[in-house]
């Protein structure tokens, strides 16, 4: 049976991995890298701080620091090095079979794939901490693009990111709760009871931020791609 599923694994992986495109390359190198996304993350940081008091932004962090660890120290701490499951950019019987961009190969291992356990991780626990209608599909489709990307640049099989993005929402769940609990213990949360809120207490203004820098990342990377597609 394990065999069998490696084997749909791999001829997924085929399907969805890479194109004929210099375009589409570059469109996946740079939705792929961490930088691209700098915007998003100084955005959430912004609308964090301005609805929070010192005490209770510094939770958050905290909390988000406690997520990214568990995300990614679970993957490449101890998955990756436990499994032992070779990449398909480094799998000798799929050499002749994928695309590759650029000789792009990441580390040796990829089961699971901290970059789907990070992305989704985040993404979830922001959702539940904003509750924004608008904000929420577009960190789902962050974490969604980036996962692919994985699969495309051919650096991971499509089971590598459903367990890694399996587990970073589980990750983001519990680390949510453990917020919930903490800041009500003491206090640090207050509901504003008004239209202009989201029903966790976050201003729909400082929501704003996110919705316009979304459209210009992806400007930045359909401008990143013409350069990678034009460029020898």
């Amino acid at each position: 049976m394990i065999e069998q599923i490696i084997q749909w694994d791999k001829e997924l992986l085929v399907a969805l991995n890479g194109s004929s495109s210099l375009f589409l390359d570059g469109i996946m190198m740079t939705i792929t890298e961490t930088l691209t996304w700098v915007p998003l993350f100084l955005c959430l940081l912004y609308a964090l701080i301005r609805n929070n008091s010192w005490r209770s932004s510094l939770l958050i962090i905290v909390m988000v620091a406690l997520l990214i660890t568990l995300c990614d120290q679970f993957a490449s701490g101890f998955c990756k090095p436990y499994f032992h499951r070779l990449r398909p950019s480094q799998e000798p019987t799929l050499a002749e079979v994928i695309d590759l961009v650029n000789g792009y190969r990441c580390g040796l291992y990829g089961f699971i794939s901290s970059h789907a356990s990070n992305t989704f991780g985040l993404s979830v626990f922001f959702s539940l901490l904003f509750r924004d209608r608008k904000v929420t599909p577009l960190l789902l489709l962050y974490a969604c693009l980036a996962s692919y990307s994985r699969i495309y640049l051919g650096v991971h099989y499509p089971l590598d990111i459903l367990t890694g993005a399996l587990w970073g929402v589980l990750c983001a769940v519990v680390v949510f709760r453990l917020y919930l609990w903490v800041s009500g213990r003491f206090n640090f949360t207050v509901h504003p009871a008004s239209s202009f809120y989201t029903v966790t207490g976050y201003r729909r203004t400082d929501m704003i931020p996110i919705l316009v820098v979304f459209p210009l990342i992806f400007v930045y990377i359909l401008i990143r791609a013409t350069f990678f597609a034009f460029t020898p």
